[in-house]
């Protein structure tokens, strides 16, 4: 019988929704985060907290609640800020118009609660 892993499992997690979002972060690093200044002003700048520091944070599994709390905020301050008006949204598919950005915040809900694992760099804070 095939073994659990849940250590794997929170590694996996971990890569998937950290690593994903870098490229996010990544892209407005590149390209600049005027669209977000013209909303929100100099808050725009929590951005690069939420879409380059958590991620790369999550992905390495250091202090990784606090990341994913971080994470999860930057994701709800997403949909405020660009996608309010799509949050009751189908897609032209017939999909959830913002499924992506509730994928990241479930997932970063889900390392919020469970830590970063074994495969963790840091496992002894409360935050990890």
């Amino acid at each position: 019988m095939l073994e659990r892993n849940h250590h794997l499992g929170l590694l996996i997690l971990r890569l998937a929704v950290g690593g994903l979002m870098l490229f996010h972060g990544v892209a407005k690093l590149e390209h600049g985060i005027d669209f977000i200044e013209e909303a929100v002003g100099p808050l725009a700048y929590g951005v690069y907290l939420g879409e380059l520091l958590a991620p790369l944070a999550i992905v390495l599994g250091y202090r990784t609640r606090l990341a994913a709390l971080i994470f999860g905020i930057n994701c709800i301050a997403a949909v405020a800020i660009a996608h309010s008006t799509d949050i009751l949204k189908l897609n032209e598919y017939g999909g959830y118009a913002l499924e992506l950005l509730a994928l990241y915040l479930v997932g970063a809900l889900a390392l919020f609660f469970t830590g970063g694992g074994a495969l963790a760099v840091s496992k002894n804070s409360r935050w990890d």
